[in-house]
């Protein structure tokens, strides 16, 4: 399928750790070389996640999702990738409307004619630690994130979850890179997470129907 030029396309390389809320974060910066620097950046995000009532798009695997807060607010629709990275397609943010229809082509087979509507809400308060070498490259950047979920379950009353998550991602890095700052936060007492988003930890129980 043709990308319109108004979506902008990154690949996400990135890995998930679940934290306690007395969980410190160990000094990185050895790892960036030893003038490497870890620079702290707060943001508050607020998100909301839309998909079918039956959940067609997270039973794909797919999250679409309007977020401000942050250097990316906007529209973001993620798949993922076969080799385990994810593709995330960006739309610069619109009004209180519609889905931007550059983003629904994209997934209109997934869609089925189905109408996609808010099924959980997010709000996060992320410190992004970013790990700086000499030169001034980011090579990772470390989101720390204490986040409330609200879910919107057709005919039921919205109940909401709170968890603290670590997110890995290379940026002017290498995978080696990646995986000896995943190890020092393994060491640290985080621990990898089962769940491949917080759309999914969101969701709970309400899962797609099998296929």
């Amino acid at each position: 399928m043709t990308r319109p030029a108004n979506l902008h396309r990154t690949v996400e390389v990135e890995r998930k750790l679940e934290v306690g809320p007395g969980f410190v974060l160990p000094d990185l910066t050895g790892l960036a070389g030893p003038q490497g620097t870890l620079r702290p950046h707060v943001h508050r995000l607020e998100a909301t996640y839309l998909d079918t009532e039956d959940l067609r798009l997270t039973g794909a695997r797919i999250t679409l999702r309007r977020r401000t807060g942050g250097d990316d607010a906007g529209w973001h629709l993620k798949r993922p990738l076969p080799d385990g990275a994810r593709e995330e397609l960006h739309h610069p943010l619109t009004g209180p409307g519609p889905v931007p229809g550059p983003l629904l082509a994209q997934v209109e087979q997934h869609l089925r004619g189905a109408p996609v509507r808010p099924v959980v809400l997010l709000s996060t308060l992320r410190t992004e630690h970013h790990l700086v070498d000499a030169r001034g490259t980011t090579l990772l950047r470390i989101a720390d994130d204490e986040v409330t979920a609200t879910r919107l379950r057709p005919g039921r009353d919205p109940d909401s979850s709170r968890w603290r998550e670590l997110e890995v991602e290379r940026d002017g890095g290498d995978d080696q890179l990646l995986a000896d700052a995943v190890t020092c936060l393994i060491e640290a007492g985080a621990r990898p997470s089962d769940l491949p988003s917080k759309l999914v930890r969101a969701l709970g129980d309400w899962r797609p129907p099998a296929t």
